[in-house]
């Protein structure tokens, strides 16, 4: 029986250094979906028992404990991000801690392609792509939030000021990277300057 081998929706792709910002395949990351009733105590101590951290209830957030990441997607959901090796360790805690709790916890790593967007420009570049004002206060450092991105459903996540991550279904990664490249292409930067 062969082994298998992951490959990511992007793993032909290299950007060039034709772009004005970064812009890199996150592959190395693994993701959990968990669904649960956030006014159930009981699933919301056997969440943190197992992740280490409390799960975020304020929309557009998200936390950080060591290498897992919980995004805040709704008011039953959150994306659970680690590295891809850690994924099976983590969903069966998961779902050892759950127990018969109604809840549910399923590995989607393969679902989603992320696409890193790094330096300066990077708000801009995205705004070429969506309705969202990104250069406003909403929009600080751990704010998570879905969107129309190219007339595609994305999921940003702010990393840092000038660090953004964009997850893409991984039917659409091809077509989100080459909108990017365009949208990044140097000589084509927008500089926008928000309210005083």
């Amino acid at each position: 029986m062969a082994d298998l081998h992951f490959e990511s929706a992007l793993a032909h792709r290299i950007a060039p250094d034709t772009t004005s910002i970064s812009i890199r395949e996150i592959s190395e990351r693994g993701m959990i979906d968990l669904r649960g009733n956030t006014a159930d105590k009981k699933f919301m101590s056997a969440a943190k028992s197992a992740l280490g951290v409390e799960l975020p209830k304020a929309p557009r957030t998200s936390t950080t404990f060591g290498d897992v990441q919980v995004l805040w997607l709704s008011t039953d959901q959150w994306l659970i991000l680690t590295g891809r090796a850690r994924v099976t360790a983590l969903l069966g805690d998961l779902r050892k801690s759950l127990g018969t709790i109604f809840s549910l916890a399923v590995d989607v790593s393969d679902m989603r392609s992320i696409i890193r967007l790094e330096g300066d420009g990077v708000r801009e570049t995205l705004m070429k792509g969506s309705t969202l004002d990104l250069i406003s206060e909403d929009y600080a450092p751990g704010t998570v939030r879905r969107m129309r991105f190219a007339e595609i459903a994305a999921l940003l996540h702010v990393v840092e000021q000038n660090m953004i991550d964009i997850y893409v279904f991984r039917s659409y990664a091809d077509y989100a990277w080459e909108f990017l490249m365009k949208a990044a292409r140097k000589g084509s930067e927008v500089k926008l300057f928000p309210n005083s």
